[in-house]
């Protein structure tokens, strides 16, 4: 008798645990599943372009600089016309 309550009660248990894998894997491809993961993955994207961007700008900035001294355009030295 213990055998089979122990058997039944497995039973259960695995049968629990399948339709609740079912049931979650089966929300993941509704519409507002699929809508969660591209925002997720579109999120991710959208940082990793803002940070490209900040580097370019400094980069920019950086070069713009490097510029300005290799032309004598950083104010340090004095243009006087002749």
């Amino acid at each position: 008798m213990t055998r089979r309550m122990f058997y039944i009660a497995l039973g259960a248990t695995v049968g629990v645990l399948v339709v609740r894998r079912a049931s979650q894997a089966a929300a993941r491809f509704t519409p507002a599943g699929v809508q969660t993961s591209v925002i997720g993955a579109f999120g991710g994207l959208g940082e990793a372009i803002r940070d490209f961007g900040a580097d370019i700008r400094a980069g920019m900035a950086e070069r713009e600089d490097e510029l300005r001294v290799e032309l004598g355009l950083d104010g340090r030295h004095d243009v006087v016309d002749s």
